[in-house]
């Protein structure tokens, strides 16, 4: 019980570490790689937790999620390597308001919180495991679906823009020329 304390901990400060190198480097590929490493930080915290399903989902999620955006943002970024001192955060003191406000009130609710008492008894990983992929397979499946087909079609349209289009005529025009 203490070390998956222990665990839980360390990956969860690790994610909230990661997270604060999003917003302090320059680079977006370095930011990009910093938020997969929060989010893989995330998934091993599912791990620590013993809910393997959903922490092996979370990493190959963003695993995936992140190198296609990097791979975006090589294409369409001017500077992604940050080298021209590009400025990552914006509306500094609202920010760090927000942010603050925020912590304290999840704080609050945390510590504030009636939340009852713990499970007297929980079922096993297997039956855990069998039970979320019921959830996602039975009424949640044609969102889950709908969610697929629109990233992909997201895909392919952003593909599509960054292709250069040619125009005929001036292509023909061009080799006539030549």
């Amino acid at each position: 019980m203490y070390a998956q304390a222990f665990f839980v901990a360390v990956f969860g400060l690790a994610a909230i570490g990661f997270g604060v190198v999003v917003f302090r480097t320059s680079s977006m590929v370095r930011s990009a790689l910093a938020l997969l490493f929060s989010q893989t930080a995330v998934g091993c915290m599912f791990l620590a937790m013993q809910t393997e399903f959903l922490g092996v989902l979370q990493i190959m999620m963003m695993a995936t999620e992140m190198s296609i955006m990097a791979i975006f943002m090589v294409m369409f970024m001017m500077d992604p390597g940050g080298l021209g001192g590009m400025d990552m955060s914006h509306q500094k003191r609202f920010s760090i308001g927000a942010g603050v406000s925020a912590a304290v009130v999840a704080i609050a609710v945390a510590l504030l919180s009636d939340w009852g008492p713990a499970a007297k008894q929980v079922v096993d990983a297997e039956a855990q495991t069998r039970a979320l992929g019921m959830e996602l397979l039975g009424r949640s499946m044609m969102i889950f679906e709908t969610a697929g087909i629109t990233i992909l079609t997201a895909m392919i349209a952003a593909t599509a823009v960054a292709i250069p289009v040619q125009n005929l005529a001036s292509k023909r025009a061009k080799e006539a020329s030549e």
